[in-house]
């Protein structure tokens, strides 16, 4: 059974933030809990992407509070995020082709002994790593560059948790990837939830959401729009927060008939 926390891991209270004259948050309210899926969802420009950068680090907020376990944190730069325990999956996985997926998944934390690579340490570490996820890849030992785009997304995933964070972030893991793959990526963020971490979901796919997200948290014009429970919500309601569908010419031709008076009223 999956155990949500009563507080949360992580939470944001009125965060702004600011490029210039280009307002990009407003007084954005957003909560993650352990073992809990969040889809952070919105039309392109919404303010999905800054968000996630003032999560992890890259732009420090203008204004609000993040709380961390209910405590108010500063996060400045990323290596604040991660001493938290927060990671982040772009879009790009930034994995090295070249490398191998050991290589890959320990890069920037290798394990050494007597100030050599601890290489039979780490292949242990990966492959356990990858067994409790129930990751299958053909070796650990073969270039990045062999897997398939599913399988190298998951490879990225895996080494976003070798450091233990809290809370994972996933920005739009199963782009460009096909049906098969992307059922691989969403059964790891199964796995992730039932591990206890708190996952925040970029995604535009409707169907993905649905299928691992616990809520949905919808963002226009760098505003909350409503955060809905997935059981509870219809695909109809959530797009219509996405596009401010409640202000458009059917809805505005019905109120105009509902006010307009009735033939042969005096």
């Amino acid at each position: 059974m999956i155990h949500v926390s009563a507080t949360p891991v992580l939470a944001l209270r009125g965060v702004s933030k600011r490029f210039g004259a280009v307002q990009a948050l407003t007084d954005v309210d957003l909560e993650i809990h352990t073992g809990e899926v969040v889809a952070l969802v919105g039309d392109n420009g919404a303010g999905k992407s800054t968000l996630v950068k003032t999560i992890s680090g890259v732009h420090p907020i203008d204004d609000g509070v993040i709380e961390w376990e209910g405590r108010p944190v500063r996060i400045g730069r990323p290596h604040d995020a991660q001493n938290l325990g927060v990671a982040t999956v772009y879009q790009d996985l930034a994995l090295c082709d070249n490398l191998d997926v050991v290589a890959n998944l320990f890069l920037g934390s290798e394990l050494k002994s007597a100030s050599v690579l601890d290489e039979i340490k780490m292949e242990k570490r990966a492959r356990e790593l990858l067994d409790t996820l129930s990751i299958r890849i053909p070796s650990v030992r073969i270039p990045v560059a062999a897997l398939s785009g599913g399988q190298r997304q998951v490879v990225a995933i895996a080494r976003a948790l070798v450091g233990d964070p809290k809370v994972v972030i996933l920005d739009e893991p199963t782009a460009a990837l096909g049906v098969e793959q992307t059922a691989q990526v969403l059964d790891l963020v199964e796995r992730l939830r039932e591990r206890g971490h708190g996952v925040i979901l970029i995604s535009h796919n409707m169907a993905d959401v649905r299928a691992v997200a616990d809520k949905v948290a919808v963002l226009r014009l760098g505003r909350n729009n409503g955060t809905f429970s997935v059981a509870g919500t219809t695909n109809e309601e959530i797009i219509a927060a996405i596009t401010g569908a409640t202000d458009n010419a059917v809805t505005r031709r019905k109120a105009r008939t509902a006010t307009a008076p009735k033939e042969g009223a005096k």
